[in-house]
């Protein structure tokens, strides 16, 4: 038996050697734990607070202005736009600049007072971006709001304060939701592993040997080898949305055109991260390794899965940096608010900006040496 064991012993020993040497992986052992740990700890919060709002106060009365500050003293919305009208608020909802909308009708003050009555109607209107239940949920909280007026007296209303209106999503489906957003997922993860592992597998086996004597440049290179894989984004992006219509009945409410535009620049963003993880890799397994390094912070802080305003200020600067954020904003706006492109020009320009500054850093890095 002590053969056997100095035998794997040996083997061992060689093991822990490699690991040691290889960086890369001594990093991905330690980090990916750590990093779960952090987004799961602290960043990840279902429940939300601070969803950003907008007030039309038709009433511009002082128990509308209460009304707007008793709202924000649950700390469920923070009112970031004052607007004159319902059709600016609506606006606004439209192209995802707030989650929620406060309407206060110029007869508040009357609707206060026929609320008591048993056929009195609710005050105000909630209008809910709907398309996350998170959000329509910690939002349908307010309608147990009451005033201070209200909370004088022995007998509480028979109305609610608010009539909550869900916006794009009012069955409340979950495939609604997740649909759009598993675009950007998938899209994430294969467009930029493709990328990285084939450029690293030909570094392996030899195949940039063939490159050194051409007059190729890096960037011509680099180009000529990400083009193939946005024709598979592409076919991926109809898939998805074809599958999502066809079982889920996943509407599409804006243009067709604005969706394939939106994940075109996206698929550009992935492919040169891509490009950049393989100019750090040195193998097939570490270019793996760190796209799930970089995937992980993705899907947790994108939104995707859990509501944005609902994280720390921290976790939203990082996610705020990363392309996933961007394109489900997009994604979600086009197919389920019918918002066009232009209504959401901030994430196209950080989406182009993400796009330009990695391929920046992908050919600096790139050489067509060996070594």
């Amino acid at each position: 038996m002590r053969p056997c064991f100095m035998r794997l012993f040996a083997i061992m020993r060689k093991e822990v050697l490699q690991l040691a040497r290889d960086r890369l992986t001594l990093g991905m052992i330690v980090g990916i734990p750590i990093m779960q740990m952090i987004l799961f700890g602290y960043a990840i919060n279902t429940d939300v607070r601070h969803l950003r709002a907008a007030v039309a106060d038709e009433a511009q009365t002082q128990l509308s202005r209460q009304l707007v500050a008793d709202v924000q003293a649950t700390q469920v919305v923070d009112v970031i736009r004052h607007v004159r009208t319902g059709a600016e608020l609506q606006a606004l909802l439209d192209r995802g600049a707030v989650s929620v909308g406060i309407v206060i009708p110029h007869d508040f003050e009357q609707r206060l007072q026929e609320r008591r009555q048993r056929h009195g109607r609710p005050a105000a209107q909630l209008l809910v971006d709907g398309s996350d239940p998170v959000v329509l949920g910690a939002a349908r909280g307010l309608t147990g709001l009451q005033l201070q007026q209200d909370t004088a007296r022995h007998e509480p209303p028979v109305a609610p304060l608010f009539e909550v209106r869900n916006l794009y999503n009012p069955e409340r489906r979950s495939a609604v939701f997740v649909v759009p957003g598993l675009i950007g997922v998938i899209l994430t993860m294969t467009m930029a592993m493709f990328t990285a592992v084939a450029i690293v597998r030909e570094r392996e086996r030899g195949n940039l040997e063939m490159l050194i004597n051409t007059p190729v440049s890096p960037l011509e290179l680099m180009i000529g080898k990400v083009l193939p894989f946005v024709a598979i984004g592409l076919v991926q992006v109809t898939l998805i949305m074809l599958v999502g219509m066809w079982l889920f009945n996943v509407p599409v409410t804006g243009r067709v055109l604005d969706v394939y535009l939106a994940a075109l620049l996206f698929i550009a963003a992935n492919l040169t991260l891509g490009l950049l993880i393989s100019t750090l890799a040195q193998t097939q397994f570490q270019a793996m390794q760190m796209t799930i390094f970089i995937f992980l912070p993705s899907i947790l802080l994108s939104g995707f899965m859990f509501p944005f305003d609902g994280m720390p200020r921290i976790a939203q600067y990082i996610a705020e940096l990363l392309p996933l954020t961007h394109f489900v904003r997009l994604i979600r706006g086009i197919m389920l608010r019918g918002a066009e492109l232009g209504m959401m020009a901030g994430e196209l320009y950080a989406l182009a900006a993400f796009l330009v500054v990695t391929l920046g850093i992908a050919v600096l890095r790139f050489s067509k040496r060996l070594d």
